[in-house]
């Protein structure tokens, strides 16, 4: 198990026990300027509160372990209104919402799509463009999606 999978599995333990779903995990910057990010949500969203008590308990835990060893700022927040989906529940989860998806190679010439999340069916996540044509994608071809901003 490498660093980043122990990490979330830490993250993870310690935001269902508070309640929550650990929606991403992900390092930036190296060295002495790293940044943890740990991302959470729940329904209603999360609070300022609710961070601060998945920091305290993932950073005592991490510092114990010694499992970072150089300095890092550990940073936990809510995933925002354009997060990421991450996981297959949450092509179900938010299914009729606006999205954006990267896919890992081209499909009939371009990997960029966006338009109405339609869930998942006969194992594709479903997205409907707005022209009204309907894709699927294998949830492996998939690189990155997010929710888009509705306003």
């Amino acid at each position: 198990m490498d660093q980043l999978e122990r990490i979330r599995e830490i993250a993870d333990r310690v935001a269902v026990a508070e309640g929550m779903e650990l929606v991403d995990v992900g390092f930036a910057g190296r060295g002495p300027n790293a940044v943890l990010r740990i991302f959470l949500d729940k329904p209603g969203g999360i609070t300022l509160r609710d961070c601060e008590v998945v920091s305290r308990q993932v950073g005592v835990i991490l510092d114990v372990e010694d499992f970072i060893p150089t300095r890092y700022t550990l940073e936990v927040s809510s995933p925002g209104l354009d997060r990421r989906l991450a996981k297959p529940a949450d092509y179900e989860r938010f299914a009729g919402k606006q999205i954006q998806v990267v896919l890992k190679t081209p499909l009939e010439g371009r990997r960029r799509f966006s338009g109405r999340l339609r869930g998942i069916q006969e194992g594709k996540v479903q997205l409907e463009e707005e022209n009204g044509q309907v894709l699927g994608f294998d949830y492996a071809e998939i690189q990155k999606a997010n929710l888009v901003v509705e306003l």
